[in-house]
């Protein structure tokens, strides 16, 4: 018996030109680019994407200075090339419009409309190549009265309803509207732009055409309120800020022990009857106002200040053993130093680092996890403009193809 051939990642083929910058779209096409895409990000010449200069801090190089390669940047932009082409001149233009002809996959996230005068929309685009799949990534939409206006992750949070369910109940110190430590809803969308792209693909495998995605940071937004949203549709009450509590389930939120805090995350009454057991207070799960979740629920101002009195008793670590040990969902509040310390992650290798032309850059590893083609991670972030004569050779150096070819994914047959 022969060993079988090893399998092409599975998007091995496929050309994404990246016209997108920042965080939403980057996020996006590194993802494709992780699944084995040949992803291109487009720079300006000079100063490039603008996360570039977001910083400190900045990658150490091998004599031990900071390099001018942002972390920021280097979150989201691994598995690319980097070319420098000026979208404003007639060349660049020329040369882009070139590069989407060969492309399966155009990424931007302009404003609404923007990219028309440089004949780099969905409609000239569209005309060159009637297979590409142009997803577009706005804050607003291409549709509507907000449509024209720029749209950044912190306005979104607030306005598709985030903020407003997120930070410390009003009436309590520190109340007030807060956003989430990182930029949730541009992650979201970059995960929301890859799923529609991944969809245009498998239609295109019938069509043989593209499509246009219109992705917007408020639509992706407010769909992610999910149970939130979903209460407030169904049962018409207006979700509050509850700090680190759950608005169905009790006890589901943070709790001080006697060094820190910890997490329960008690989903059913067998967990909270084996909690109880474990805190020496049976009792509580007999009790008719604790013994279901909806009656906690109904008595949480009275149950939580007695799982208060009783967690600051012991440390997290000895309540994370006795609670793992009863088959508790339990687990301590990890700075980032301590998660990346976590015996966990580090057998997961959720901490991947590469040879960087300027050092070694430490990065985090995509979490999907395919069996038998498992990303790879094959570049590191790139130099501003350090692939520009290679892409442009390997992508145009044979006449433009007929758009209606077959490619990688191309139309089944019948």
């Amino acid at each position: 018996m022969t060993d079988s051939p090893p399998r092409a990642q599975p998007l091995a083929g496929l050309r994404v030109l990246d016209l997108s910058r920042v965080l939403a779209g980057p996020w996006a096409s590194q993802i494709l680019g992780d699944l084995g895409a040949d992803v291109v990000k487009v720079e300006r010449p000079g100063s490039g994407d603008d996360t570039r200069a977001w910083g400190p801090p900045y990658l150490q190089g091998a004599d031990g200075q900071a390099t001018r390669e942002s972390a920021y940047f280097l979150c989201a932009n691994r598995n690319k090339r980097s070319i420098a082409i000026d979208m404003a001149s007639p060349q660049g233009q020329q040369q882009l419009q070139q590069l989407a002809a060969k492309a399966d996959i155009v990424l931007e996230n302009f404003k609404t409309g923007g990219l028309a005068q440089y004949g780099l929309d969905y409609a000239s685009l569209n005309a060159l190549n009637p297979r590409l799949i142009y997803c577009s990534i706005t804050g607003f939409g291409q549709n509507g009265p907000y449509a024209a206006r720029p749209g950044y992750d912190f306005l979104i949070q607030a306005m598709g309803g985030l903020m407003s369910i997120t930070g410390v109940p009003d009436g309590e110190d520190g109340a007030g509207p807060q956003k989430v430590g990182v930029a949730l809803t541009d992650i979201l969308t970059g995960l929301y732009a890859t799923i529609g792209i991944l969809a245009a693909l498998q239609e295109r495998r019938h069509s043989g055409l593209g499509q246009h995605i219109d992705t917007a940071l408020l639509d992706v937004q407010v769909a992610a309120l999910a149970n939130q949203a979903s209460n407030y549709l169904v049962g018409g009450v207006v979700p509050r800020r509850m700090g680190n509590a759950h608005p169905s389930i009790v006890p589901y939120q943070s709790f001080p022990t006697a060094d820190s805090d910890m997490i329960l995350a008690i989903g059913n009454d067998g967990q909270f009857a084996r909690f109880c057991q474990v805190a020496g207070h049976p009792q509580w799960a007999q009790d008719a106002r604790f013994a279901t979740n909806p009656q906690r629920v109904a008595h949480r101002s009275v149950l939580i200040p007695l799982l208060r009195q009783t967690t600051v008793m012991r440390t997290t670590a000895e309540w994370v053993s006795a609670l793992e040990q009863a088959d508790v969902p339990c687990g301590p509040v990890n700075r980032l130093d301590e998660v990346f310390a976590d015996p966990q992650v580090q057998a997961r290798g959720i901490q991947v680092d590469l040879a960087h032309p300027l050092g070694t850059v430490a990065t985090v590893a995509s979490p999907v996890r395919l069996s038998a083609t498992p990303v790879q991670y094959r570049r590191p972030p790139p130099l501003l403009g350090q692939h520009t004569q290679e892409v442009l050779h390997d992508w145009l150096q044979s006449p433009l193809a007929d758009p209606t070819e077959s490619t990688p994914l191309a139309p089944a047959t019948s």
